[in-house]
């Protein structure tokens, strides 16, 4: 696989990018903290958030709201995921964005996932009715979350006006062979981009030995060896979570530089 030395991501076939680590919202303990730490991020070079209508019945989209009422909108990208039985048809679908929407403050976002597949729902029904979403103004983009190579397949042949911008997946480096062999060699070809979710594997990258060991021949923590391994390659976005501002700054200090081809090596023969 190239190694990919930009800290501005591609977001599908758009045109646009976004910073290569972005911030996720998933179980907020203090709305306070975290309105901070994302208030810290966007005014220091992390420009997109993820959050979902799932995380806390709604909350973590209120708090986001109220991290870019204080901050402004302008220039942060926003991603929200619905439930999947949301998309089983077109209203149902609306209602919830526009539920959503409210919880954010916003007339739309920029992009909205289907959070997961819905297994009794064909793929085609589902990105029909996501579509739709951006029919109505109220989403930019759309794209899908959970979602192998064989169903985003699938979603990307099913759309008709809007494409497949993303696959939001569980990647790490210790949760890394099914999306580097089957998921991002097709990512790369069809132009859709990777968000990884639980990118630091809820801390276990920071007591990793090998990542502190190549760490330390950069000046590195293991933190920002592991995010910075997911971002050297092409397409894919990391969206870790913290609702702490130093956390926040260790994150930044994951872009601006790669490991080497050697290292990036290392890590594939020795993690996950």
């Amino acid at each position: 696989m190239m190694s990919d030395a930009s800290d501005r991501k591609p977001v599908g076939r758009t045109g646009e990018t976004v910073s290569a680590i972005g911030l996720g919202t998933w179980a907020i303990r203090s709305g306070e903290a975290m309105v901070e730490a994302l208030l810290y991020a966007f005014s220091n070079g992390i420009d997109n958030v993820d959050t979902a209508e799932m995380y806390g019945s709604g909350e973590a989209e209120r708090i986001v709201g109220e991290a870019l009422r204080r901050f402004g909108r302008s220039g942060v990208f926003v991603t929200t995921k619905l439930y999947p039985h949301r998309f089983r048809s077109r209203e149902a679908a609306v209602k919830a964005a526009r539920a959503s929407l409210e919880r954010l403050g916003l007339g739309s976002v920029d992009l909205i996932l289907i959070h997961w597949p819905d297994d009794h729902t064909p793929v085609e029904v589902q990105v029909r009715n996501l579509e739709a979403l951006a029919m109505e103004g109220l989403a930019r983009y759309v794209g899908v979350s959970n979602f192998d190579r064989s169903l985003l397949e699938r979603a990307v042949t099913a759309t008709r006006k809007h494409e497949i911008v993303v696959d939001q997946v569980h990647y790490s480096v210790y949760h890394r062979r099914e999306v580097e062999d089957q998921l991002l060699p097709y990512t790369v070809e069809a132009g859709v981009t990777i968000q990884a979710y639980t990118p630091l594997e809820r801390g276990r990258v920071a007591r990793d030995p090998l990542l502190a060991k190549i760490g330390e021949r950069y000046g590195k923590t293991p933190v920002q060896v592991a995010l910075n391994y997911l971002i050297s390659h092409p397409r894919v976005v990391a969206i870790p979570k913290t609702e702490r501002v130093e956390r926040v700054r260790e994150l930044l200090g994951a872009m601006g530089w790669r490991l080497s081809p050697e290292d990036l090596a290392l890590i594939r023969e020795s993690i996950g």
